[in-house]
């Protein structure tokens, strides 16, 4: 978005400029021709030569702009980097939690950073405890530090909290071998939250194919493209106490947790059969009956999504392109109209001036 903004103000600036140019130099022309009868061709060419004067010396200044704003975005993209390599290299498992972490958050309400805010006991209550996310989504502390790294080592840009959670999305993605895209910066961090949008519009483990559809198609996606962006779970874990749901369990599946025993939050069960890596196995392991949540096997039990299954299951070069637009088109998803927006000091409230509020 910054890009374009910039690319569009020079552009703008260099047609002022040529056309002030042009009048310049016919004013010249016409009062010469008045005064004396012909053009002073010297005094023309000294005028020529002033305005292309102008137009380099504004063509240089745009252009050390833009290379300074480059400048000061490459400066986040390699603070944020550092900070989700370094956790993912601590523990693999970070870089799919920061994966879900930003869809968790773009798909209630936008890419707002709203599920980044704490509850506030007795005044706030945010989606970090709303059901799909309790003792579930984590990797706050990896944003949270991030944050920090950035207003450390890139002192002369304000970038919000919603930003670096889709930096560290698209990163980790690349880290576990998935494909890189752009992430353009630009995004506003909410001063709330939405504890019962987290409920009613995130996927849950247990919904069939019909509902899938429809909360994707509210969020204007394609079913490819939600077939595609179900395949993050080619990466990751679940929790056990998850699993052992039988509403949210491919009953076909062969699992990895004691649904008999007393199950902790250490209890977890991978997604697929290669959990390190951003690879095809999801959808090779749907193939075969072998999906581990519901919500996971019955992407086969429909023609148009098996085919999608299918497809992937075959070209990962494929699968791995779909994933990298269909996460660009999430994280691009708008917030909710008339929201109240900051850049927030503090990912995990909203700043002194704002009031959080449900």
């Amino acid at each position: 978005m910054g890009f374009r903004l910039s690319h569009l103000s020079l552009a703008v600036s260099l047609v002022a400029l040529a056309l002030a140019g042009v009048a310049i130099y016919r004013n010249t022309y016409e009062a010469m021709i008045m005064n004396n009868g012909s053009p002073d061709f010297d005094l023309l060419e000294t005028g020529a030569v002033s305005i292309l004067t102008l137009n380099n010396e504004k063509r240089n200044s745009d252009k050390d702009n833009l290379n300074q704003q480059l400048s000061q975005e490459s400066c986040v993209f390699s603070a944020v980097k550092g900070v989700v390599d370094s956790a993912i290299d601590n523990e693999t498992r970070m870089g799919a939690s920061l994966i879900r972490l930003h869809f968790h958050d773009c798909f209630v309400d936008g890419c707002d950073g709203g599920i980044l805010l704490d509850d506030i006991n007795g005044t706030f209550t945010g989606e970090q405890t709303s059901p799909p996310n309790n003792n579930s989504v984590r990797g706050f502390e990896v944003i949270a530090q991030a944050k920090q790294s950035v207003i450390d080592t890139c002192p002369n840009i304000s970038v919000s909290c919603a930003d670096i959670l889709a930096i560290a999305a698209r990163d980790s993605l690349a880290k576990l071998g998935g494909q890189t895209y752009t992430v353009a910066l630009g995004r506003s961090d909410g001063t709330t939250a939405n504890f019962t949008g987290a409920l009613t519009q995130l996927p849950a483990p247990s919904d069939n194919l019909t509902v899938q559809i429809q909360k994707f198609s509210d969020k204007n996606f394609t079913v490819r493209e939600m077939v595609a962006l179900a395949g993050a779970h080619t990466v990751g874990f679940a929790r056990c106490a998850t699993v052992c749901v039988s509403t949210n369990v491919n009953p076909a599946a062969q699992l990895q947790c004691n649904c008999s025993a007393t199950l902790t939050d250490s209890d977890l069960q991978q997604l697929d059969t290669t959990p390190a890596v951003f690879d095809k196995d999801y959808y090779d392991n749907l193939n075969n009956n072998q999906g581990i949540m519901f919500s996971d096997q019955v992407l086969t039990g429909n023609t148009t999504t098996a085919s999608v299954v299918t497809t992937y299951s075959n070209n990962v070069s494929v699968f791995l392109e779909d994933f990298a637009a269909a996460m660009i088109k999430m994280g691009n998803l708008p917030t909710s109209a008339g929201a109240q927006l900051e850049i927030r000091d503090v990912c995990s409230r909203v700043n002194p001036t704002s009031v959080a509020s449900m």
